[in-house]
């Protein structure tokens, strides 16, 4: 045997890294990170939908004697939500994937700690649970990066890795991944939305990630798709004028929520400056109780997430014709009323309301009217057309559609750009960075 490691010197280099504690610990935690990604996005899922389950019951589906309840629970649910965040959990509003990709930017682990941490992630999954019980129209899925991106900083920590913007960059994907069951989804996000300056060497890590995190979740849920199996086949010889009515005007409404979004929220953030805690919540009150009053209007419709109208769509259920409009609105309020929770779903929701009233006015298919908006709004919205088309093609299951996808996404990121031309999630991003930069150089004053 001396001997073999004499004659192949390779062998005995490889067996003497192997054998160093340096070299496999920090591997070893990376794998467990990756794996704990898949096992809390799962459990994430089960309490976000059994929230909103608990939540119609309380309200009751019927429309009977408990109509009126939302006007009381939700904007108190709201400014409990907004108040622990401030409290508790500074760092945990809003979506999580700002905080992900400022983290990304930050050099300081002291200031990526203030937005990414263990403590963030029991907030963040708490917080957005508590929103979808007391009826925000507000998504898992943003949440689900952040939590992500938090445990893979963790284990760099733990494991003594310096791949710190890497690691956050694989944890965000496979967070994407491993709640919507979309591994390749997961990766092109990484690349398109969180890693504008992506960089080659961290193929690996991304793809390790997303593996271990897709297995997890795979071997607790089983394989499926998000919104089940799609049937349509989109025609485009045929149906051409509804893929560019779906990615133009899908596209337009995704660039007005996004810009009023950016506006709602500086302005808030400016009046908050004298009396930040009083004013968060009063602006959270004020949110939930118009959410609460859209709810009541749409029968119901526009509380939670809006999965189970976007797949009821998708399988051919035509949505009322005004349902767009008022998930927009109750989607845009829960943003910027300050509560944690992303935009992924509720905007997949409304992309499929304008789909299904696009289909109604032209003649055509609702769920295949239904795919193409939601395509071209979420591009709107999020302005990365590859990550929205690819997220509908892995959700539903059909493969069929790419080309017809691949241009409603197009057309809504073009018509977005001309509209709004700050991406959502960079433009709030520097808002934690320039916190950062804020606390620095108060901690630099002389006291």
């Amino acid at each position: 045997m001396a001997g073999r490691s004499r004659k192949y010197p390779m062998l005995r280099r490889s067996r003497a890294m192997w054998g160093s504690r340096r070299v496999w610990q920090p591997r070893l935690v990376f794998w467990a990170g990756a794996v704990s990604i898949g096992v809390i996005s799962v459990l994430f899922a089960v309490l976000a939908d059994k929230a909103q389950a608990l939540f119609h019951v309380m309200i009751g589906d019927d429309g009977g004697r408990r109509f009126y309840l939302p006007l009381i629970v939700t904007p108190l649910g709201f400014v409990l939500c907004a108040w622990l965040a401030h409290a508790f959990f500074p760092g945990s509003q809003g979506s999580g994937i700002p905080q992900a990709i400022a983290a990304r930017h930050l050099r300081d682990d002291d200031d990526r700690s203030h937005i990414l941490s263990l403590r963030l992630v029991m907030g963040k999954i708490a917080l957005t649970v508590i929103g979808l019980f007391c009826g925000a129209s507000i998504g898992r899925e943003g949440p689900t990066v952040q939590v992500g991106a938090s445990l893979m900083l963790q284990a760099a920590r733990w494991g003594g890795m310096v791949q710190a913007r890497g690691l956050i960059l694989a944890g965000s994907a496979a967070g994407i991944a491993a709640a919507f069951n979309t591994p390749l989804a997961g990766i092109v996000f990484a690349i398109e939305e969180m890693g504008r300056t992506y960089e080659a060497r961290t193929n690996g890590l991304v793809l390790t990630a997303v593996i271990l995190a897709g297995l997890a979740s795979l071997g607790l849920l089983g394989n499926y798709t998000y919104f089940g199996v799609s049937k349509e086949t989109i025609s485009f010889a045929a149906e051409w004028p509804l893929v560019i009515a779906c990615g133009v005007i899908g596209g337009g409404f995704g660039a007005l929520f996004s810009l009023l979004a950016l506006k709602a929220t500086r302005r808030i953030r400016r009046w908050h400056t004298h009396q930040p805690l009083r004013r968060a919540l009063l602006v959270a009150a004020l949110c939930g109780l118009a959410v609460a009053v859209i709810g009541i209007a749409s029968g119901g419709l526009t509380f939670g997430t809006g999965y189970v109208q976007a797949r009821g769509a998708v399988e051919g259920t035509p949505l009322p014709g005004f349902f767009f409009a008022e998930k927009f609105l109750a989607g845009l309020l829960s943003m910027v009323s300050g509560i944690p929770g992303g935009i992924f779903a509720p905007s997949l929701a409304v992309g499929a309301g304008i789909g299904s009233s696009l289909g109604l006015i032209l003649g055509a298919s609702t769920g295949a009217a239904a795919l193409l908006g939601m395509a071209g709004y979420f591009a709107g919205v999020v302005q990365a057309p590859m990550t929205a088309f690819v997220i509908i093609l892995e959700m539903t299951g059909n493969h069929d559609n790419v080309i017809a996808l691949m241009l409603a996404s197009m057309l809504g990121y073009g018509t977005a750009r001309m509209i709004s031309h700050e991406p959502l999630y960079h433009a709030l991003s520097r808002v934690f960075i320039a916190e950062a930069i804020r606390r620095r150089r108060a901690e630099a004053l002389p006291t």
